[in-house]
């Protein structure tokens, strides 16, 4: 390869005795394999072994991304942009291999053009840019703050979140509660491929998105393919969604319920449940989130003592994702109950989310589930872990009576709860 002149980002033909290849080349950590981009947006890996010969295409050490724009037409309704990073404001870094944030507003609208044969960009924030696994209660208030100065502003018919993946789920949930007397749609959208692959998802989210946030659904919502395919898009409510699949487009699936409603790239909307519509109410965004809470997860053979851990460290709540229809170990040495118990009694606020996801906990069905209960825990009904996560954390930042903090875990605010699951509603 040394004595070829290939290095990362150039455009090379590999031959073995068997095939030839075409692509750009990909920092391997591999040292056995070449890593290749080709022009699908897929890469291969060869063994070096079996490598014949590699020819230079190009002398150009890296392909550059040259954002191509569109003149937006005269008289569109304006929407706002707001930039936190992940997949969908990145493109690939041919040195590395991995992806780079996309910084410049022209970057971000050339991933989908047709936006601005839609709607007017009045602008694209950017508050900060991370990896949403990188996400903190801190930069929710900061993002929620945000939102709220953008759509009391006359100019802005909606607003759309770009955001990474991996935790776009709680986000989406956190903002539901936090920005209250919601006016105007909120669209949280994403891409599991950058916009350097043939098969990237952005183009269809963000047209989408775009239709989205000029509806009259005033609702926080996250858009993104309902299929594999590049067809239309589902609208998912924030507080019944869930990353359900690590690299699959349509990975977001509405959970315990229907769509909002399915979006076509043409701007056809067909509606499937009730949602608030669009207001000229002022939207106030209510910045509070109490660090003090977590999420866990029992499991056979697990330990109770991390919930003594949990109280001993001065946690005012705990979310526990119980299996079924709400279990945890009762009985011998493994039973988590006298631990809830002794945190209950400090005053911790124990709730039991679903681990099952689908379906809704019933803490009246089994003697061990009626002990759970008169323990003084919360069952959250068909209330996503991830929800009532973030919705405990709010509550507790919010609110100083604990007793309302406990009326308010078990009352339908923004949705999170689905009063009549249908057989329907599994696995939409």
């Amino acid at each position: 390869m040394k004595k070829e002149g290939s290095k990362e980002g150039k455009r090379v033909k590999i031959l073995t005795d068997k095939q030839e290849f075409e692509g750009i080349l990909i920092k391997s950590y591999d040292i056995k394999i070449v890593l290749l981009k080709l022009s699908s947006g897929y890469n291969i890996g060869i063994e070096k072994a079996k490598i014949k010969k590699i020819q230079v295409l190009e002398k150009k050490k890296k392909e550059e991304f040259k954002p191509k724009l569109i003149k937006p037409k005269a008289g569109l309704p304006g929407i706002a942009i707001i930039v936190t990073g992940g997949t969908i404001a990145s493109r690939l870094d041919y040195e590395t291999g991995g992806v780079k944030a996309l910084t410049k507003p022209e970057e971000i609208i050339a991933v989908a053009p047709k936006i601005q044969e839609i709607a007017k960009i009045t602008t694209i924030e950017i508050p900060f840019t991370v990896m949403s696994e990188d996400i903190t209660s801190e930069k929710w208030k900061k993002l929620a703050k945000l939102c709220e100065r953008l759509l009391n502003k006359k100019e802005n018919k909606g607003l759309i979140i770009l955001h990474g993946t991996d935790t776009l789920h709680y986000t989406a949930a956190i903002l539901s509660f936090m920005l209250q007397d919601l006016n105007k749609p909120v669209v949280l959208t994403y891409a599991q491929r950058s916009i350097d692959r043939g098969s990237s998802d952005s183009l269809l989210n963000l047209t989408c998105s775009a239709h989205a946030a000029l509806s009259d659904i005033a609702e926080v919502m996250l858009i993104g393919h309902a299929t594999t395919n590049d067809n239309f898009c589902f609208a998912l409510r924030g507080t019944k969604v869930r990353k359900m699949h690590t690299s699959r487009r349509d990975t977001f699936r509405p959970i315990n319920t229907k769509p909002i409603a399915t979006i076509h790239e043409d701007g056809k909307i067909e509606k499937y449940s009730e949602y608030r519509k669009r207001n000229v109410g002022k939207v106030k965004a209510n910045l509070v989130f109490d660090d003090r809470v977590s999420l866990i997860k029992f499991h056979p053979n697990s330990s109770s003592k991390i919930i003594d851990f949990y109280r001993k460290q001065g946690y005012k709540g705990l979310v526990i994702e119980a299996t079924g229809l709400g279990h945890v170990s009762t009985e011998g040495k493994k039973s988590w109950l006298e631990a809830i118990k002794r945190a209950v009694k400090s005053g911790m606020i124990v709730c039991f989310a679903p681990q099952c996801l689908y379906g809704s906990l019933n803490p009246f069905v089994y003697s061990a589930l009626r002990k759970l209960y008169d323990s003084g825990v919360l069952f959250l009904k068909d209330m996503l872990p991830e929800t009532a996560y973030v919705k405990l954390g709010f509550l507790l930042g919010k609110e100083r009576n604990k007793e309302r903090v406990k009326e308010l875990m078990l009352k339908n605010l923004v949705g999170e709860y689905n009063p009549r699951l249908t057989f329907g509603d599994f696995l939409v």
